[in-house]
């Protein structure tokens, strides 16, 4: 009997056989990248993106707040690659710059609402009971509240800044992540390695720490690379109606809003801002669709 007794994170990952080494799965996700294209794209555009939110300084021909008025609205030109706002600021450099902002507020939401919710979710499956009725209740309120108009809310009650609506992005994408980490924990609860912990008198902190966290993030890892696509999206709505970025900071969401005003003769003030945020949300969303295809067993057996 002594010889099932778990005595750490190897043991249980062992007997389940649902964790691989972080090595085949990268050696797959080439592999499937290769063979599907669209994916490969998206790595692609992943990578630049990181590497102009890194090198921003280095790339941006301008500083981004620098204001000329003899430049004013100014077309594409070898000078201003994109052209010029309503005060001469150079929009190439506003919008390299703006990548910063809007990409790193997108990956802070999923990272705080996903560290959040898999952690309550867990909590929450393991623990079971009243508590787990009264956790889900409540997000279940949340949820039935339409996404972006709570997040309206909530930013709008904190204050109008790029802070306050990444909190608000992150309350409203919490309740996701506990339901996935739930339904994950009251599958993975009857499995007879944590039945095995429960006999022998692993606490239920012991029991989440070992032997339910790791084995849930597969599914966490593909939602919380989706949602990255659709957190962008929400905070540059957030941004475009005044509740996130504050002028003169440099956000897509916040050029897009203040470039509609001049659509119709200067269109590139809106249209290079947009396209960014369109390519950050697809590029999301085809890794997280080849993400969710290495993890699926369906998948690796094809």
């Amino acid at each position: 009997m002594s010889a099932i007794i778990p005595t750490g994170a190897g043991a249980p990952r062992a007997a389940t056989g649902r964790t691989k080494p972080w090595s085949e799965q990268l050696r797959y996700f080439w592999y499937l990248s290769r063979r599907s294209p669209l994916t490969l794209v998206g790595i692609t555009i992943i990578l630049l993106l990181v590497f102009v939110i890194i090198a921003a300084p280095w790339i941006a021909p301008y500083n981004p707040d620098k204001v000329s008025l003899i430049a004013r609205l100014r077309p594409p030109s070898a000078a201003h690659w994109f052209g010029t706002d309503e005060v001469g600021r150079d929009l190439f450099s506003r919008v390299i710059y703006g990548s910063r902002a809007s990409c790193g507020a997108a990956f802070m939401i999923v990272l705080i609402s996903m560290s959040v919710g898999v952690l309550i979710g867990c909590f929450s499956g393991v623990v079971g009971g009243r508590i787990d009725t009264g956790i889900m209740r409540l997000m279940d309120v949340i949820m039935a509240l339409p996404a972006l108009v709570l997040a309206m809310a909530l930013a709008a009650a904190l204050g109008p800044s790029l802070f306050n609506s990444m909190l608000a992005v992150a309350i409203v994408r919490i309740p996701a992540y506990v339901r996935l980490a739930r339904g994950q924990t009251l599958s993975l609860r009857e499995q007879i390695f944590v039945k095995a912990s429960r006999t022998f008198g692993a606490s239920p902190f012991y029991i989440l720490r070992w032997h339910i966290l790791p084995n849930v993030m597969s599914p966490i890892i593909v939602q919380s690379t989706l949602d990255l696509g659709s957190v962008v999206l929400i905070a540059a709505a957030l941004s475009f109606i005044g509740l996130g970025a504050q002028p003169p900071t440099a956000e897509w969401g916040a050029l897009v809003s203040s470039g509609r005003s001049y659509m119709l003769d200067q269109w590139w003030y809106a249209t290079f801002p947009g396209l960014a945020i369109l390519l950050s949300a697809i590029s999301c969303n085809l890794v997280g669709d080849g993400i969710r295809d290495m993890l699926d067993p369906r998948s690796r057996s094809r």
